[in-house]
């Protein structure tokens, strides 16, 4: 169809002004227009270049760079060509583009016209890049657009969200209370600063409630954690869309009420309302927190009866982190392989879960074939290895894969790669080279460090290193009990009873109580749940006291 459309330059010039971009559905078919265009005089047909420019930079995804290129061939472009561009670059996942276009428009004396400036402040907005936002609204004011709608709107919304919103309370205030898109503009930029009780309020003054304001307040009250009156404004949206449904089920994700989460998803499919990537996004995190497995393999399907071409980077990576987390690591490893494209969050998500289900060597494997297939680590990639290399016992090579991290690619260990590493000697019964390697720590060891030192030194019944870790902890914290109750383990465990009384008598000094420990049953079921210390029982559960559930083999036994 394509090259029956553009076989020869006469065709191409009787084409309606909208045809040619409805052809490019990727960058391929996008590709075979523009050698068409070459072959029958590229700059020749200037109706032909628009409609490829807006193919490239906005009618097709991920394809921005390609569009930069072949606008840097045209000759003379026209406005039209330029605010395209704009636009697509604003929109882009890397809207710094849009403002060296600009400048390059500034350099070569192009005219803009009221289309051009809301393309840059929005990507001003998106970078929050004040002092530039700031720098095209006196351009606005200078040619004269500054009370142009779009242009307008596109101040109100920039000063709103990150420049000063009194700039665009006065804005608003000027001309703009009878333009819905003004009003919600104002609206997102108080909810998006956290002022909810403005945003509030001009909700409810707002003549007309477009889905936009809607969708603004819901999302404001989402992120403030504000779930219950989130809940209150979606039962009253006259008529909901997609972006409604996925600003409460992410809600419900941020709030780790995971299963709300799901339980809106099956209403919103009951309403006949199709789900997005977005949504996807939010549901594969609420499987992969709860370990819904059964959910997770349901949505999957789901994704690939809405998808064209194979998964997304992001789908596929979301997919692999919810497998991983709820143990099934061979349908993890299958959607790697099957994507077709990966990024170093898929190495990332594939070498961390392989390290978390015991598949160590598996793990270190795949770290390599990806250093193999030139793709950067990164820090989350080392957490990952070193994992590995701890729970597999490899010492030389966690040592030697910690000075790849600060001596090839230049990654300064954080404290997750020092807790590992601690984990690591700890495990290995090097206590004495654990002590040393904290010190060598470029900022202080933080309580989570401490605690795994002290819980291997209490695997290896070491108690003088024991009570060193342990006085290092309480420095940082003494009110939790569980630091004693490992202190005391490591007494009990070599038969130092005098000092299993010296913790209990430091923990009364501190004013510090060890919380009894129970079981849980859940009584809907009569399915024993588990042992916990110190927590809060589960809403189904009944408290089943163990009879001398305050001695230290006992604490020593739930702590294990």
């Amino acid at each position: 169809m394509i090259r029956k459309t553009i076989t020869s330059k006469s065709s191409i010039s009787h084409q309606r002004s909208s045809s040619l971009w409805r052809y490019c559905t990727n960058l391929r078919t996008l590709k075979q227009i523009h050698a068409s265009l070459i072959v029958n005089g590229f700059n020749s047909n200037r109706s032909a270049l628009r409609e490829l420019i807006y193919a490239a930079a906005v009618g097709v995804q991920s394809t921005i760079h390609y569009a930069h290129q072949l606008f840097d061939e045209i000759s003379q472009p026209d406005p039209f060509m330029w605010n395209t561009m704009l636009r697509g670059s604003a929109q882009s996942f890397e809207p710094k583009l849009t403002i060296s276009l600009y400048t390059q428009m500034e350099k070569l004396s192009v005219l803009p016209d009221h289309y051009t400036f809301p393309f840059v402040l929005k990507a001003c907005t998106r970078l929050s890049w004040v002092n530039m936002g700031r720098v095209i609204h006196g351009k606005i004011t200078k040619h004269g657009f500054e009370w142009n709608k779009f242009a307008r709107n596109a101040l109100i919304y920039f000063h709103a969200n990150c420049g000063d919103i009194s700039v665009a309370s006065m804005l608003f205030n000027g001309s703009a209370r009878n333009d819905v898109v003004a009003w919600s503009a104002l609206t997102a930029g108080y909810a998006r600063r956290g002022q909810l009780h403005m945003a509030r309020g001009l909700f409810d003054e707002m003549p007309v409630k477009d889905l936009v304001s809607w969708n603004v307040m819901i999302t404001g009250y989402v992120k403030q954690g504000e779930m219950e009156s989130a809940r209150e404004l979606f039962n009253l949206v006259p008529k909901r869309d997609v972006v409604t449904w996925n600003a409460m089920i992410s809600g419900y994700v941020l709030s780790e009420e995971h299963k709300k989460a799901l339980e809106m998803y099956e209403e919103m499919r009951s309403v006949g309302e199709c789900p997005d990537a977005v949504t996807m996004l939010s549901l594969l995190s609420a499987c992969a927190n709860l370990g819904a497995l059964d959910v997770g393999e349901r949505i999957h399907r789901s994704i690939l009866e809405m998808g064209e071409g194979g998964l997304s980077v992001f789908l596929g990576n979301s997919l692999i982190d919810m497998y991983a987390k709820c143990g099934n690591i061979e349908k993890a490893l299958d959607v790697f392989y099957c994507m077709r494209e990966k990024d170093a969050s898929s190495w990332n998500a594939i070498i961390v879960g392989l390290a978390f289900n015991g598949y160590m060597d598996k793990s270190i494997s795949l770290f390599e074939e990806m250093r193999n297939m030139k793709f950067r680590p990164n820090d989350i990639t080392f957490v990952g290895v070193l994992i590995a290399c701890s729970h597999a016992g490899k010492v030389n090579e966690g040592r030697a894969y910690f000075n790849l991290m600060r001596n090839v690619y230049n990654i300064q260990p954080n404290t997750k790669h020092y807790g590992c590493m601690v984990d690591l000697f700890g495990r290995a019964g090097l206590l004495n080279e654990a002590f040393e390697f904290i010190d060598t720590m470029e900022f202080e060891p933080n309580a989570i460090i401490w605690r795994t030192l002290l819980g291997a030194c209490r695997v290896h019944c070491n108690v003088e290193l024991g009570r060193r870790a342990n006085e290092h902890l309480l420095k940082l914290r003494k009110d939790e009990s569980g630091d004693y109750v490992l202190l005391s383990n490591i007494y009990a465990s070599s038969g130092e009873w005098c000092g299993v009384e010296n913790v209990r008598k430091l923990m009364d000094e501190n004013g510090v109580k060890k919380e009894p420990g129970f079981t849980l049953v859940d009584e809907e079921k009569d399915e024993f749940l588990g042992f916990l210390l110190g927590s809060k029982p589960h809403a189904n559960a009944k408290h089943v006291p163990f009879k001398g559930e305050n001695c230290c083999c006992y604490s020593s036994f739930l702590l294990a």
